[in-house]
């Protein structure tokens, strides 16, 4: 993993406590006791892009919205709580903790996913179970029942071919790249966690993802090939490094022609840009907006990004350490 001094202090500024914290554990290999890395921690809802979703958040625990936590996308409640996971909130917060609360009461479902109140759909909706449940873990909730039953939910609703949908009824038991919220969800569950059903979940998904080299799914998509954050339920040719390498799968030579198309994106000073920002739908997207969406983004389209080198830096990282080429 090459990085220079300057992009380390780049992203070492402590402006940004959430890229400084992981920069030194991930990227440094600090442990949680350091001084650097405390004094990081305690500071991401003091400054930089927690706090500011944060000062917007309503005493009631919810942004925009108090009846709807999923619309208008992509500023209400569900889309903040999943960025500020990202950035190392937790429960021990009590605004993210109304906010988990608040969401488990409302979305989860008798069938053990999530979904919107008041759906028709006759499942659970896969992006959201897979999203939620990823954000529920890391934000602390990892023995309430109701995680528990979304992670088993991702389980039963893989596809004959490994992958998932986001459209179970549509899917003819075939999985799409686009739907990759599941094996996500399964990156940030602890390994002790994992049961005999969820390790060969996690098999099969990745096998899906690596026989595609993380792009490759009928007529070539452009906008998987571009960085983006957040990404909200969208795929990218970065989500699916990032994902396919926390999960252990670094050494694993499919990831050949993603990882070489990451190297391509780097920049001559070193950090990787922000492409862009979401919704970025292309030719061939499977589907229109009924209303068009709030954009919300952390840097600006077509500079230099913090977050997206601190991703890519890991990722790199993590394939080096795994033996990978």
């Amino acid at each position: 993993m090459q990085i220079t001094p300057e992009v380390l202090e780049w992203l070492l500024e402590p402006s940004q406590p959430a890229v400084r914290f992981a920069t030194l554990v991930d990227l440094l290999d600090r442990g949680q006791k350091d001084p650097d890395v405390r004094e990081a921690r305690a500071a991401i809802p003091t400054r930089g892009w927690a706090r500011d979703i944060l000062r917007s958040q309503r005493p009631e625990g919810h942004w925009e919205s108090r009846e709807d936590l999923y619309r208008p996308k992509y500023t209400a409640t569900i889309w903040r709580l999943i960025v500020l996971a990202d950035l190392g909130m937790t429960a021990g917060d009590a605004r993210v903790r109304r906010a988990c609360e608040r969401f488990l009461s409302e979305y989860a479902r008798e069938d053990g996913g999530f979904d919107t109140p008041g759906s028709t759909w006759v499942r659970s909706e896969l992006c959201l179970t897979g999203n939620l449940a990823r954000t529920l873990m890391r934000c602390g909730f990892g023995d309430d029942t109701r995680v528990r039953s979304a992670y088993e939910w991702l389980v039963d609703h893989q596809m004959e071919d490994g992958g998932w949908h986001c459209f179970y009824e549509k899917a003819f038991g075939r999985g799409t790249l686009d739907a990759w919220e599941g094996l996500y969800a399964y990156a940030f569950l602890p390994a002790a966690r994992r049961s005999p059903r969820i390790r060969r979940s996690i098999e099969r998904g990745a096998e899906f993802f690596l026989e595609r080299e993380l792009l490759h799914q009928g007529r070539r998509y452009v906008p998987w090939t571009r960085t983006h954050y957040p990404v909200h339920y969208y795929y990218d040719f970065l989500v699916g490094l990032d994902m396919l390498t926390r999960l252990g799968y670094g050494d694993d030579a499919r990831l050949r022609p993603a990882l070489d198309l990451l190297e391509k994106k780097r920049r001559p000073d070193g950090t990787w840009a922000l492409d862009k920002v979401h919704p970025d739908l292309g030719a061939g997207a499977g589907y229109r907006f009924r209303k068009q969406p709030k954009r919300f983004a952390l840097e600006t389209e077509g500079r230099p990004s913090k977050w997206i080198t601190l991703t890519a830096l890991q990722v790199l990282k993590r394939v080096e350490e795994t033996g990978g080429e």
